[in-house]
């Protein structure tokens, strides 16, 4: 907000010459005025009501910015330009003084990019199976893409970049699991999950599109059904993540337009499993969500729309709010 200065004094009206009268009494008024300058000096007039009257006497709005900082503000030393992510402390806690005040401040979200661009030139080490709880499974996959050649890592990275300005714009602080080929492929699954849970994030989601046959088109929301093996425990998070995925997928919806995927969840748009790395070893609220179906002729001209994915952003972006707000 840019800062207003104060407003100059309005012209005052020209006084009328004295009179003698006036010229007489002029003479009696500076006597009066000493007594009362020596009693205000002496502390006659510095009650409640003097301090009361000089508060009223502030300036507007538009002048707040020559008053002193309030005693919980941040000096200009302890405050940072840089994004809420970059900022963040070890914890994943947005640090003391750092910009970005909004209804989410002191909020945390780890947003997972499905896949990675970097994953096909490091097929050995995607392959490389790791622990998930229930089983063994590979690191990671390359994902899909559609007929075109538009791939799941380029849409998952697109929609979480604006997935992140959204939410940064609330006060959140955001961390990605990786970022623009870092590191360059990979994380494993178990290192996703790490993720949040490192971080303490208030929640979790994991970005995807789906590479069903041609005709499944629609988007569901995968929530962590009750896990409790080896690493895993989801059973504190099946019913906070639940809420999440409901409202997620609602939001979804509304602005998108995308329907319920009709090959999965029944028409709801959820899905629960308990084959999935990335929520069996999640101790935060977490869910999965697949925007649409790649293979599909119609829901690939929407994925590959970068207005659409804005659109996709934001309905992701208001179910967290939601979320976050009742949490």
């Amino acid at each position: 907000m840019s800062y207003l200065g104060p407003e100059f004094d309005p012209p005052q009206s020209r006084r009328p010459r004295r009179g003698p009268l006036a010229v007489a009494l002029a003479a009696l008024v500076p006597g009066a005025l000493l007594g009362w300058v020596v009693y205000e000096a002496v502390g006659g007039g510095a009650g409640k009501g003097g301090a009361d009257r000089t508060a009223s006497a502030a300036p507007a709005s538009g002048t707040a910015g020559a008053s002193s900082p309030p005693a919980h503000t941040a000096s200009p030393s302890s405050s940072s330009p840089a994004s809420s992510s970059a900022s963040s402390t070890d914890d994943g806690k947005r640090p003391s003084g750092a910009a970005g005040a909004g209804p989410l401040t002191g909020k945390v979200v780890v947003i997972d990019p499905g896949h990675n661009p970097g994953n096909f030139q490091h097929t050995a080490e995607i392959n490389r199976k790791v622990n998930i709880g229930t089983n063994w499974k590979e690191c990671d996959t390359t994902g899909t893409s559609t007929n075109g050649g538009y791939t799941e890592a380029r849409f998952t990275l697109d929609v979480a970049h604006r997935l992140r300005a959204l939410l940064e714009k609330q006060g959140a602080t955001v961390k990605l699991t990786h970022d623009g080929g870092s590191p360059a492929w990979g994380p494993c699954v178990d290192q996703r999950a790490r993720a949040g849970n490192e971080a303490h994030a208030d929640a979790a989601i994991s970005i995807h599109a789906d590479g069903a046959a041609e005709g499944d088109r629609g988007f569901h929301v995968i929530l962590p059904g009750s896990v409790h093996a080896g690493a895993a425990d989801t059973r504190p998070i099946v019913g906070p993540s639940h809420d999440l995925g409901v409202r997620i997928a609602g939001n979804f919806v509304r602005e998108t337009g995308e329907p319920a995927s009709n090959y999965l969840g029944n028409g709801t748009g959820l899905v629960t499993r308990t084959d999935l790395g990335g929520l069996n070893l999640s101790t935060v609220p977490k869910v999965f969500i697949e925007c649409g179906n790649m293979r599909d002729s119609k829901d690939a001209a929407l994925l590959t729309s970068g207005a659409w994915r804005q659109r996709a952003a934001q309905g992701i972006s208001e179910g967290i709010v939601s979320f976050l707000r009742e949490s």
